[in-house]
């Protein structure tokens, strides 16, 4: 597993397929700040509480300068599917071979009613406009999550 990110290094680079058929890079949020959260499974209980928290605070956060982007092991079409039942107004990433959750240790092992695998661990990493990690957050909880990094970035409450 590659060492977790800590607030200084530099987010590493990627470009993914992204829900609406094109691809997506942390490049084109150059000069932004932008929230990568990385979660799961899409569609599934937790993944959509945690997707939703973020769309019922996106404008609230683009207010602060952020922009907010998940990345998934799901395949495009899953993606597309999740983006249409949930009204998800922001890009999601399709990260099947797990290379950029790799890259930002949001993948490894995870333990779950006894048994041992390798998985996505949910996690967000915050990067600022010079395309530095600010935050780096693993094992999030889904419920609650956006709550606190908003306090965590020093966020008002919408």
């Amino acid at each position: 597993m590659t060492e977790r990110l800590v607030p200084g290094d530099a987010a590493p680079a990627f470009a993914l397929p992204n829900a609406a058929g094109g691809t997506t890079s942390l490049s084109d949020f150059a000069g932004s700040k932008v929230i990568l959260f990385f979660y799961p499974a899409a569609m599934t209980p937790g993944c959509t509480k945690q997707a939703c928290d973020f769309r019922d605070n996106l404008a609230s956060l683009a207010q602060h300068g952020y922009q907010v982007v998940g990345i998934s092991p799901d395949p495009v079409a899953k993606l597309e599917k999740f983006v249409e039942r949930d009204a998800l107004s922001y890009p999601l990433l399709s990260d099947e071979d797990h290379a950029v959750a790799l890259q930002y240790a949001a993948w490894g092992e995870k333990k779950n009613y006894g048994k041992t695998y390798q998985g996505l661990i949910r996690s967000t990493i915050v990067v600022d406009a010079s395309g530095k990690v600010a935050v780096a957050q693993y094992n999030v909880r889904a419920t609650g999550h956006v709550a606190k990094l908003r306090r965590d970035l020093k966020i008002d409450a919408a």
